[in-house]
């Protein structure tokens, strides 16, 4: 039997798609690209018009074997790799090795993995983008000139095993540069004179701003209790009363960048995690009882427009559940960034009928505390404003002016299903609001000083990084996540209570990177060169002169450094544990498997030690601490700190608890569905208690 041939990148998307699509159509996944350039060597040949040598992912031939195979039997190829640049490259790579004219109807491109999307696509096939090839092609192009020409120098200069890129080297010179900022930040010092003032059975507070003539800062001690003295024997009364309404604006549906800065600050959820989740929620989650659904639209967008047809079932949807008051007349409009390419829509459910609360318990904790975010936020987008009641009233003596502000929930509007989070918060707004008319006489009840000092620049979160990167136009969606993985898996930066830091490492290279490659880690040059890309995709601009203008002053500035850069040695951080083959003490180092220590007279001594992590839990066999470790091929088990005099060892994490039957251990065990469960380790038993936490919680 004759049959369609429908290639995606991941499985997951092609066991979904298949069902949609069923018999005359058989699905493969590539898992991605299947062809790229070689990491043994530059890749790009300079001499030649910047060609590119591709060559076949290791670890790909079988699937490609496979793919061939499948396409011989098939009357028709069609990609359906993601619709953005990086999926058009991929299916441009799949038709060259397939033999298939690009140029013919070979393409097709939906933006949710819907049973409708999918075989409305299929319908309509189109060309391979080449413009949208091209400009992945010049930007993996760029990459690799710089990554593969400054690492080497690094390498030599600084260490083995360090990277420069066009985009994580800005993003950790932003870092460097905060810190910097920070450490150089002197404090200035501020009071202020709060007091509290009654008003019949009213109590309200008041901040000193000035003289009912002029505006005053106090600037010391001194200051503050001059006023304090000033005001003791003073009457007061209300000078000016104004009452207002305030509107507040929902915020738009997601963007890529929004969706990674509001998970991080809502679910604590690392960008890479955010990404990777959605990544499920958009190819396709089995839910009990319905079977295979994908839950989200495409997650790589910097849009914030929805489709008609969306549009008209979340506006229905709101009117049903919420009623018409929670309706605005019109549907609200939100405009995208300036530079924002708005290839797709905005992050929104594909069917606004799946509810969260109806998928919890038949997807995992981690997705759906995503997809309700995602949900949330979408069907706040176009809800009415919340309204609130301001009340602003100046209270003055002959000498001094307090200032008043408080405000108060009117109209929920969006805010009864969604509010957006804030990086760092400021001073609260009185919620208490005093009931006052002009000119009437208050009493002071109490007036008190506060210190107060100028704050530095807060350091980055992820989230705040996200941000910034997307405000000064420096890399794109997809490049977020990575990047900040990279500079912290590099070692440059370190992770701590969610704020950024720079490690001596990361500085060591941002002031190299800095001296001798200004333009590279420049934020508006790389942003210059972002617009340069959009350009190709857009035909404006042809890659390879882009990238030969781009070369040559770069290549004599290569040349410049490696004749200028002296070798750099940075220094270990030295821990309080001796080596214990030789008593020195040990240093922290990078890994591949993070941060360990090893004896600092390598190669004399090789004594290394894993940084132990200790959990809660006693050894269930003799009592002592229980580490957790990793092992060789990276997973986590976890054994007994007395190994091997005691040989407890459990891929599953002990847990400080009894078991309900048999008053035996529990272990911590992946159930069904990827929610955990307590499961005692008695054999004869083995009760199973399922709980909230999540298989991925434990890895953030």
């Amino acid at each position: 039997m004759t049959y369609k041939l429908v290639i995606v990148e991941s499985p997951a998307k092609a066991r979904t798609i298949s069902k949609y699509l069923g018999r005359g159509y058989k699905v493969e996944a590539s898992q991605g690209h299947i062809r790229d350039l070689p990491k043994s060597q530059l890749g790009v040949d300079v001499e030649n018009n910047f060609e590119p040598k591709y060559i076949t992912i290791r670890g790909r031939g079988d699937i490609l074997t496979r793919i061939r195979k499948d396409a011989k039997g098939a009357s028709k190829i069609l990609l359906a790799t993601d619709p953005d640049r990086e999926g058009e490259a991929i299916s441009w790579h799949l038709a060259t090795l397939l033999g298939v004219d690009p140029t013919q109807a070979c393409r097709i491109e939906f933006h949710e993995v819907t049973s409708k999307a999918v075989k409305a696509a299929v319908k309509n096939p189109r060309p391979v983008d080449l413009k949208l090839v091209d400009a992945q092609q010049a930007r993996r192009v760029l990459d690799r000139l710089v990554g593969y020409k400054i690492s080497p120098l690094l390498w030599q200069k600084v260490r083995k095993g360090l990277s420069a890129g066009r985009v994580q080297s800005v993003a950790a010179s932003m870092i460097c540069e905060r810190e910097n900022e920070i450490n150089a930040f002197e404090p200035e010092e501020y009071w202020f004179v709060e007091a509290e003032f009654v008003s019949g059975n009213t109590t309200f507070s008041s901040r000193y701003v000035g003289t009912p003539d002029e505006k005053k800062e106090l600037a010391n001690e001194k200051d503050a209790a001059n006023v304090l003295n000033e005001i003791q024997n003073q009457t007061f009364s209300v000078s000016s009363l104004k009452y207002a309404d305030r509107k507040k604006h929902p915020a738009p549906p997601f963007t890529t960048s929004n969706l990674q800065q509001e998970a991080s600050r809502k679910l604590n959820f690392s960008t890479s995690k955010t990404m990777q989740i959605a990544q499920q929620l958009y190819e396709g989650v089995d839910i009990e009882g319905v079977g295979t659904q994908g839950l989200v639209t495409y997650i790589r967008t910097d849009s914030t427009r929805i489709s008609d047809d969306a549009l008209s079932a979340l506006r229905d949807m709101i009117k049903e559940k919420y009623g018409e008051k929670y309706l605005p007349e019109t549907p609200n409009v939100y405009k995208s960034r300036k530079n924002a390419q708005d290839a797709h829509e905005a992050i929104r459910p594909t069917d606004i009928s799946i509810r969260p609360e109806n998928l919890k318990g038949a997807i995992s904790n981690d997705q759906y505390k995503l997809y309700k975010l995602i949900f949330d936020r979408f069907v706040a987008s176009q809800m009415t404003n919340a309204v609130y009641d301001t009340l602003t009233a100046e209270i003055s003596s002959e000498t001094a002016l307090f200032r008043h502000s408080s405000q108060k929930l009117r109209f929920a509007g969006f805010t009864a299903v969604y509010e957006e989070g804030i990086d760092d918060a400021g001073e609260e707004t009185d919620t208490r609001m005093p009931k006052l008319s002009e000119n009437d006489t208050v009493l002071l009840k109490d007036a008190q000083s506060e210190q107060h000092f100028t704050q530095p620049p807060s350091r980055y979160t992820e989230a705040s990084l996200v941000r910034a990167l997307e405000e000064k136009g420096i890399g794109r969606p997809s490049t977020y996540a990575p990047t900040i993985s990279t500079i912290i898996a590099r070692g440059y930066v370190s992770r701590e209570k969610k704020r950024l830091y720079p490690t001596e490492l990361g500085n060591v290279v941002n002031d190299m990177m800095s001296k001798s490659f200004p333009d590279i880690v420049d934020i508006q040059f790389t942003a210059d060169m972002e617009n340069k890309l959009d350009q190709v995709e857009a035909g404006e601009a042809n890659w390879r002169e882009i990238i030969s203008d781009f070369y040559g002053p770069f290549e004599k500035t290569l040349k410049a450094a490696e004749a200028s850069i002296e070798k750099i040695k940075v220094e270990d951080e030295v821990s309080d544990v001796p080596c214990e083959k030789c008593g020195a003490m040990m240093v922290y180092k990078m890994g591949r498997f993070g941060r360990f220590l090893a004896c600092p007279r390598f190669p004399e001594c090789r004594y290394t030690q894993t940084l132990l992590k200790t959990i809660d839990t006693p050894c269930p066999e003799c009592g002592s601490k229980v580490i957790e470790r990793m092992s060789k091929k990276g997973r986590k088990f976890y054994g007994c700190e007395r190994y091997p005099e005691c040989q407890y060892v459990s891929w599953d994490m002990p847990v400080d608890d009894l078991c309900p039957n048999c008053s035996g251990h529990m272990v911590l065990k992946r159930a069904a569905k990827g929610a955990m469960a307590h499961v005692c380790v008695n054999p004869h038993c083995q009760t199973r208690v399922v709980i909230e936490s999540n298989k991925d919680e434990d890895n953030e």
